[in-house]
């Protein structure tokens, strides 16, 4: 089929494809489309960026409109994906067709959707979680499907929506055209179209392991600490859009938010924002408002932007079959496009295991001939000659006994230990003998006099304070300690001493009791 015309489908559909200026149709659309529209269950495999949409699309709207109570099912990995399927689907459908839609993603408002599906929308395109929790809600009847479509079956799989997917299936009566598309052909996409296609027609388009040829790759070796210097270069040496893939939705933030305060027109795409702003998100990239778009794998499947010039891999994809995704979107309808991957020395693994997908001819460099991270080869040497090692090592170093004990040249430098220590007198007499320089030496003794005799003899410090027997602190008069008490003052002090006979001493006035008084002083207030 070499032209849209010539093509066995209504009128009405026709015009809107020549109104679209869709002429001349892709591999995959010449080889799936007639076999669609003859009713056959297809197993389609092709790259992405080939028109696989419009190979499904164009049978479908083509039967409901020969069958007006037919109803199609269009299943997606992601949010994204089911929302460019969608706007391809309607861009098809003029108003003479007048067949209603319903998109059923999560992330959208659920009342929208149920208006849609009460309208009696005959074509529903949704992600595998959203339309089990209209058939949970039975705001969804399925019953009447005879058209189904499982669009990037391998990604599905991948994201864990088997059980789902056998859910949704169970739904759909046995008596329907299934068109099973996937970018790759693992066993278990075998598996389920064993079990859920008649008789299938096989088509496959080229290699779907080998990216477009009009996609130029590259590889840059750098250092984890050096990466994010060397992606700010390639942003200022490249011109166009830019769309950069790493690990984790936490990294792509981090880093959209260090490049917006260095200046960068850069946005975050990842599977935690809400649909409403993966749209603006999205839109902004379309429209050329944002230069730079940090994507995770999230993005690498059935993001149709063509102005997307440049695809960086910041990080390696965890599955090999990504890496030919996320490059496809670049050289999008026959456009070119330039990949560039960076490697770190702890990449090396995985690229052996995505250039073995791409090339299966491809061998990886010998362990001998490998590179360590500091850039020193290796030696050639097989690893398991331990022996010679060690004779090298001992070679250089020599005997250890030999150079330790027979040295004499430094043994003769330093003297005999015995000797130097103990029979050098010089040093001796220049500090003189330690039991005569610290026990014979009188001079020292004589200046502090003798310990006892100045402590207990010294009967001038005694008279200072006067007899111990005699009472003291009565006064701060220093000539009262000349006098002789009388004995008058000692009968006093026996009187008012025995005013606190038997009664507690405080040492301290904060440790007696707030109750205390003086019989004196309130025996003076209640007088006056």
């Amino acid at each position: 089929m070499e032209n849209f015309k010539l093509l066995k489908i209504e009128d009405s559909l026709k015009n809107s494809l020549q109104k679209m200026n869709f002429t001349k149709p892709t591999p995959i659309q010449s080889m799936a489309i007639p076999v669609a529209l003859e009713g056959k269950d297809i197993l389609g495999t092709a790259q992405t960026g080939t028109g696989k949409t419009l190979a499904f699309s164009i049978p479908l709207i083509n039967k409901l409109i020969l069958d007006k109570n037919a109803f199609a099912l269009v299943m997606c990995p992601t949010r994204e994906l089911a929302s460019q399927v969608m706007g391809a689907i309607k861009s098809i459908i003029s108003d003479k067709i007048n067949i209603r839609t319903a998109l059923l993603i999560g992330g959208e408002a659920m009342q929208k959707q149920l208006r849609q599906l009460s309208n009696r929308s005959r074509i529903i395109v949704g992600t595998p979680g959203r339309i089990n929790d209209h058939l949970k809600r039975k705001s969804l009847n399925l019953s009447a499907t005879k058209y189904l479509v499982l669009d990037e079956t391998d990604r599905m799989l991948d994201m864990g929506f088997t059980p789902q997917i056998e859910m949704i299936l169970k739904f759909v009566p046995k008596d329907h055209q299934t068109l099973l598309f996937s970018a790759t052909l693992p066993q278990n996409i075998l598996r389920i179209s064993e079990r859920y296609l008649t008789s299938p027609e096989r088509i496959s388009t080229g290699s779907t392991s080998v990216p477009i040829a009009k996609i130029k790759q590259s590889t840059l070796q750098v250092f984890k600490e050096n990466k994010y210097d060397e992606l700010i270069d390639q942003f200022l040496s490249r011109k166009g859009s830019i769309l950069v893939f790493v690990k984790t939705k936490r990294s792509a933030d981090k880093m959209v938010k260090r490049l917006k305060e260095e200046g960068h027109s850069a946005d975050a795409i990842h599977g935690d924002l809400r649909q409403s702003k993966r749209d603006r998100v999205i839109a902004s990239f379309r429209k050329g408002l944002k230069r730079i778009l940090i994507a995770t794998d999230v993005a690498a499947r059935g993001l149709d932007i063509p102005l997307i010039q440049h695809v960086i891999n910041y990080d390696l994809p965890q599955v090999p079959e990504d890496y030919v995704h996320r490059i496809g979107r670049t050289a999008r309808a026959g456009s070119e496009g330039s990949a560039l991957t960076f490697l770190t020395p702890d990449d090396r693994s995985m690229w052996n295991s995505i250039s073995k997908l791409i090339d299966p001819n491809f061998k990886p460099a010998p362990s001998g001939l490998r590179k360590n991270s500091k850039g020193k080869k290796r030696s050639k040497a097989p690893y398991n000659k331990k022996r010679k090692f060690r004779d090298e090592k001992r070679s250089s170093f020599g005997d250890k006994k030999k150079f330790f004990k027979k040295d004499d040249s430094r043994k003769s430098s330093f003297g005999d230990k015995k000797k130097f220590f103990k029979k050098d007198d010089s040093r001796k007499s220049s500090f003189g003998d330690k039991k005569k320089f610290f026990k014979k030496d009188d001079s020292r003794k004589s200046s502090f006099g003798d310990k006892k005799k100045f402590f207990k003899k010294d009967d001038s410090r005694k008279s200072s304070f006067g007899d111990k027997s005699k009472p003291s602190g009565f006064t701060n008069n220093p000539k009262y300690f000349g006098k002789k008490v009388s004995d008058n003052l000692q009968v006093d002090f026996d009187k008012k001493g025995s005013a606190f006979k038997g009664k507690k001493k405080f040492k301290s006035r904060n440790s007696r009791p707030k109750n205390f008084t003086f019989k004196k002083h309130s025996q003076k207030r209640a007088k006056i």
